[in-house]
């Protein structure tokens, strides 16, 4: 990733016309909303290739003053949607993002905008996603492009793409957290009254209710379990009688309603609380691992790795120091943890 002339990240939004104000909002409030228990770690700009008025798809236009030239300073660059899906994009847009790239900087899709990082040959041999409305339009129009159907994003470390608009959101969150580790995002998260953290393999949209009717929400059963991170005894089997369900049932409404396993999601909220603690407290691995209920340093560990291609060990030493130390030198982040999908491994 580059370093700009700023010692913060430069964070560039290219729009187009018509404009997409929430698409655009996803981004802006991540990486450019005002937080006052949070030091600013991004500046965030928008540009596009004609500087000016720039209409939107619903709402008053927008008024942008810079040009392409904007994207040669970008740590990140995002394209926030892109009208018509598939739509022409001016040849010198997709050279400036070719260039950014090229140098190093990471580039970032929300929903359509997939369809200009493929026009822009950045997703030639990779996975994407896009909106499950248009997966298949991408998919014929790129037949290079592996196109996933029905992820919320795609991290590969210098490219992401993510799906619909709201799923935009959770990728600028992942992003962060890949800047700046787990308690610096939910922080960002809190303050706009969201989850800390959805996987990018969970699924866009939930399948329909059953014909018996709507289900109960699960979220009780899952606050029950987020304070009982440390029993390692909290199994599935436990948590569907805590539901009053059967295990099958519970798993059945469970993936309903968050798109995932029971065993995926409660493996992610314990390697979410060992991250936790390891950028927090100067704990032990092997008592951080009986605190999130993975029994041993050697299974926190092998599932460490698995989840974020690091150890713990290497993980704290720069996520630890990073509320100090990496204000100064700019962001710091760890390798990508898998081009694929996230998507959990195994039974906690």
């Amino acid at each position: 990733m580059t370093s700009s002339a700023s010692s913060r990240h430069q964070v560039v939004a290219l729009l187009n016309e018509p404009q997409s104000p929430f698409e655009l909002a996803c981004a802006a409030e991540v990486f450019a909303g005002t937080r006052p228990d949070l030091p600013a770690d991004y500046d965030f700009e928008v540009c596009t290739a004609r500087p000016g008025r720039l209409r939107t798809t619903t709402g008053p236009c927008l008024f942008v003053e810079a040009g392409l030239e904007a994207l040669e300073r970008a740590d990140t660059v995002i394209v926030p949607g892109w009208e018509p899906p598939g739509g022409p994009v001016p040849e010198n847009a997709l050279a400036a993002l070719r260039a950014a790239h090229g140098r190093g900087a990471r580039v970032v899709s929300i929903c359509a905008g997939a369809f200009v990082l493929a026009r822009a040959g950045l997703l030639a041999g990779r996975s994407a996603v896009t909106h499950w409305r248009r997966t298949a339009q991408l998919a014929a129009e790129f037949p290079e492009v592996d196109v996933v159907a029905d992820v919320l994003y795609v991290d590969h470390g210098d490219v992401a793409t993510s799906a619909g608009s709201g799923a935009g959101i959770d990728l600028c969150l992942h992003l962060v957290r890949t800047d700046h580790g787990t308690a610096y995002a939910a922080q960002v998260a809190r303050s706009m009254v969201l989850p800390p953290h959805r996987e990018g393999g969970q699924l866009q949209y939930a399948a329909g209710p059953a014909l018996s009717g709507t289900d109960e929400s699960l979220a009780p059963v899952l606050e029950w379990a987020l304070t009982r991170l440390d029993h390692t005894d909290l199994s599935v089997d436990r948590l569907a009688d805590r539901a009053g369900l059967s295990p099958r049932t519970f798993a059945r409404r469970f993936v309903r309603q968050l798109g995932t396993s029971p065993g995926q999601w409660l493996l992610q909220q314990r390697i979410d609380a060992a991250r936790a603690l390891l950028e927090r407290t100067d704990l032990p691995v092997e008592t951080i691992a009986a605190r999130v209920g993975l029994s041993s340093a050697v299974n926190l560990r092998r599932r460490f790795r698995t989840a974020l291609g690091t150890t713990p060990g290497a993980y704290r030493r720069v996520f630890g120091e990073a509320r100090t130390a990496g204000r100064n030198g700019g962001p710091t982040s760890l390798p990508a943890p898998s081009p694929a999908p996230a998507s959990g491994q195994g039974q906690p």
